[in-house]
C-alpha cells in the first residue's frame, strides 16, 4: 500500500464512524506535518503530511472525548478544564486498535520519529499486552477489558467515539 492509500482508508474510516475530516493546505501551524485540529475537525493537507499514522492518533484525541467537548479541542488537542494526560494515552490506546481494525501495521501510528522517540517502546507494551491508556476507553464504554471474553474485548472496539 502506498502512502496515498494508507491516507485514503484513514480518511475513510474517520468519516465512516463520524468524525470530521476536510483536506484543506494547512501552513506552519499544523502540530504535526499536514494535519490540524481546528475546533473538533481534522484538517489534512496531504501535500505535507509526513506519517499517515498521525492521522490515527489525532483522530484518537477527538474520539476519547465526551460528544459535547469535541469542538473545544484545537491546536495541540488539550481541555482547558483539566490535564490532557489521560486523553493522550487513551488516544495512542485508540490509534493502536484503529490500525489493527484497519488491518495496518501498529508501526504506521508508532512510529520510530514520534512519541519523542518512544514509539517503537511503546508498540512492545502493546505487543505483550501492556495496554496504555486502556482504563478511559474502557470507561467510555468505547471496549471491554482483554480479560472479557466476546466482542468488543480490547484490541477491538464495541463503538469508537465517546
Amino acid at each position: 500500500m502506498t502512502n496515498e492509500d494508507v491516507t485514503d482508508l484513514i480518511i475513510g474510516f474517520l468519516r465512516e464512524i463520524g468524525l470530521t475530516v476536510s483536506e484543506t493546505e494547512l501552513g506552519d501551524e499544523a502540530f504535526l506535518p499536514g494535519i490540524l485540529v481546528s475546533s473538533g475537525e481534522l484538517l489534512i493537507d496531504r501535500s505535507r503530511l509526513k506519517y499517515p499514522g498521525d492521522l490515527l492518533h489525532e483522530a484518537g484525541h477527538l474520539a476519547v472525548v465526551p460528544a459535547e467537548q469535541r469542538t473545544c479541542l484545537s491546536g495541540t488537542v488539550e481541555l482547558g478544564a483539566g490535564p490532557m494526560d489521560p486523553y493522550e494515552a487513551a488516544a495512542v490506546a485508540w490509534s493502536y486498535a484503529a490500525a489493527l481494525h484497519l488491518n495496518l501495521d501498529p508501526r504506521l501510528v508508532l512510529h520510530a520519529d514520534g512519541y519523542m522517540g518512544m514509539g517503537e517502546r511503546l508498540l512492545s507494551n502493546f505487543q505483550l499486552g501492556v495496554y496504555l491508556g486502556l482504563p478511559p476507553l474502557i470507561d467510555a464504554g468505547l471496549t471491554r477489558s482483554p480479560l472479557s471474553a466476546g466482542r468488543g474485548s480490547y484490541p477491538s472496539m464495541i463503538k469508537w467515539l465517546a
